[in-house]
């Protein structure tokens, strides 16, 4: 009788066992990546309230920023980013990605997408850039790096004061920036796309910074949703952010 018992527990735990497993498996998984100078610190909030939607949140620091600042050299280029998210998503085993990009990250998104294309479910552009092949940020927009200093090799963030403490956006190699991106694989253009364009408060949308590439993102026949916040929404609207991605995922 105690061995049909053992027996009978068993089986009750290996099919509980089972069904968390599928819950968890059916969980949606978003990567996202944070923009220039950031790390994966700057979406801790939108993590914190994805996550308690159910959803499984990785947000991935680039080489050289946030808590890998001290992996910096002038040798990171945008490949080294793009590699970065590419094996986030292999090495966690990571299947049907809702992969968002933030500002600088689009270009990141969008070669990740090129490089393996049929791990990615949605891709979802944030106020950020949308390159074709052979572009570079400083070739989209010159002034993404006429308006800043660059010391070194590294483009410095002037709101930052050198004394700070972390976390806090830090220096990013200009290569990430003046490096083209090589797009090969027509099968990306098959992802659901969409691009968030986020205007401020009584803001002329037409007149936004990330106008040009919601044009862009609309010329691509994508989706294009626009939100009220400043560029960096991640700490403005989180919760208005979330709503829109859960929007996004249940599209």
């Amino acid at each position: 009788m105690r061995q049909y018992k053992f027996i009978l527990l068993f089986v009750i735990a290996t099919i509980s066992f089972q069904s968390l497993f599928s819950q968890t498996n059916n969980k949606s998984v978003f990567v996202v990546v944070h923009g220039a100078w950031g790390g994966g610190w700057v979406f801790k909030k939108v993590d914190s309230l994805l996550t308690a939607t159910g959803s499984v949140v990785y947000r991935p620091t680039l080489t050289g920023q946030g808590e890998r600042v001290h992996l910096a050299t002038l040798d990171v280029g945008l490949d080294t980013h793009i590699k970065d998210i590419v094996n986030t998503i292999l090495y966690e085993d990571l299947h049907d990605v809702i992969l968002v990009g933030h500002s600088y990250s689009g270009m990141v998104i969008t070669g990740v997408a090129d490089s393996i294309p049929k791990r990615i479910k949605k891709l979802v552009y944030i106020d950020a850039f949308v390159p074709n092949d052979n572009e570079s940020v400083a070739l989209i927009k010159e002034e993404s790096i006429k308006n800043y200093k660059i010391v070194n090799g590294y483009l410095i963030p002037p709101w930052v004061p050198e004394e700070k403490s972390p976390p806090k956006h830090v220096p990013q190699a200009l290569k990430t920036l003046t490096d083209k991106i090589s797009l090969k694989n027509p099968e990306r253009l098959n992802i659901p796309t969409t691009y968030i364009l986020t205007v401020e408060k009584g803001a002329d949308p037409k007149s936004d910074n990330f106008a040009p590439q919601a044009e862009r993102a609309n010329k691509n026949g994508w989706k294009v949703l626009q939100l009220e916040a400043d560029h960096n929404v991640q700490w403005s609207a989180p919760e208005e952010l979330v709503k829109m991605l859960k929007e996004i995922e249940n599209q």
